[in-house]
């Protein structure tokens, strides 16, 4: 049997107002997942760990099988394992934004969505300034990485948690702290007068201000997928995160051209890599991360478009395989505080019984899921199992 995940990276929400109560996903015209639900069957997953934030990196894992408080260390290792890194034990690689600080005010926290190309010149131009202390490495748009050899550690708050906020109280803590804020104040004056932001101003851009780093961690070790289910298993995702779990616990890292981790990402290139996928691997986990970059934009007209987008491919998904198909996000991501909750999201199984639900929605899968609420942990053991294959 083959197996798929479609994941809508925060997809899940709460009614809002301007869509006459609804929440996006119930706003969306999602014909093709009204059919895993309607067809198949629906439950509530919670994918984040009492005592853990609510990020992808544990949602994710969670949704994966795998149990942070066993495994997880920190973003920045998994993203270091997607980008070849090879991390000694003493290492601690930090997640690493180009960010926007406007006054002492945290503007934007992708830098206007800045390019990878430019990315790479600033840190081009940062690494000479600190050489000896750390290493940044430039990854998709404003994802990168710092690389602090034999370092401790330190408290960070991601920035997207923090936009239009002051960020004195948020600047990293502890450990590494001080090494952090020496590059971050060495990064601002280093991007202040870069030929880099010289041209996104006259273009009308934000200019990448100085670098954010977060949520620091040593290496980590996965358990392979492949022993841990019996089954092969692929990914595909623009995001570096996503790439670093699989690549981690051994999974085949799928890359789509036009896969983007934005908005504009190319949504059907993503779900035909994933048909092709299916001809060589038993399960493939497609990612797609712009619902998530809507809600933090906090812009419901483009939640809606992200959901409807990825419905349109889920529709071609089914129509071309005969797997098992399952639909969710891996947390909520509210337009109302553009940030991540730890809620419990919804999640639908074509293939695995059916229940009384006839949409996917939060409400629906709340109240007529079959599968009742689960842990993270059980999720992939319910798709996998053998009963109503």
């Amino acid at each position: 049997m083959k197996y798929i995940v479609i994941l809508g990276d925060g997809m899940a929400d709460e009614p809002i107002e301007a869509l006459g109560g609804k929440t996006p996903l119930e706003y969306a015209k999602t014909p093709n997942m009204d059919r895993i639900a309607r067809e198949g069957k629906c439950g509530m997953l919670h994918t984040v760990p009492q005592g853990f934030e609510p990020g992808s990196d544990i949602a994710n894992l969670s949704v994966l099988g795998y149990k942070p408080e066993e495994c997880y260390t920190g973003r920045g290792p998994l993203e270091a394992i997607s980008m070849g890194l090879n991390l000694s034990d003493t290492d601690i690689a930090y997640r690493c934004n180009l960010v926007t600080i406007n006054g002492s005010t945290m503007e934007d926290f992708s830098a206007g969505h800045i390019t990878s190309e430019e990315s790479a010149l600033l840190f081009s131009s940062l690494n000479e300034k600190i050489k000896g202390i750390a290493t940044g490495y430039p990854g998709i748009s404003y994802r990168n990485l710092l690389v602090v050899p034999d370092g401790k550690g330190a408290k960070s708050t991601p920035p997207h948690d923090i936009t239009g906020e002051d960020i004195a109280e948020y600047v990293p803590k502890d450990g590494d702290a001080e090494i952090l804020q020496r590059i971050m104040e060495i990064s601002r004056e280093v991007f202040s007068n870069h030929p880099v932001n010289e041209k996104r101003i006259r273009e009308g851009k934000k200019p990448a201000t100085q670098v954010w780093p977060w949520s620091g961690g040593k290496k980590p070790a996965l358990e392979n997928f492949r022993e841990k289910y019996g089954l092969s298993g692929g990914m595909i995702s623009a995001v570096d995160l996503l790439n670093g779990i699989a690549a981690g616990a051994g999974m085949k890292v799928i890359s789509v051209p036009g896969a983007t981790g934005y908005l504009d990402t190319d949504y059907e290139a993503k779900a035909r890599y994933a048909i092709e996928a299916l001809k060589e691997l038993d399960f493939v986990y497609m990612h797609v991360e712009a619902p998530d970059e809507a809600g933090h934009l906090g812009s419901y007209e483009e939640k809606v478009k992200a959901i409807e987008r990825l419905d349109e491919v889920t529709g071609l998904i089914l129509s071309e395989t005969d797997a098992v198909v399952a639909v969710l996000p891996d947390h909520p991501t509210p337009i109302r505080i553009k940030t991540h909750t730890n809620e419990p999201v919804p999640f639908a199984i074509l293939g695995k019984g059916t229940d009384d639900c006839l949409i996917y929605s939060e409400k629906e899968a709340a109240k007529k899921g079959g599968f009742g609420i689960q842990k993270a942990e059980n999720f992939l053991k319910i798709m996998f199992s053998q009963e109503n294959e």
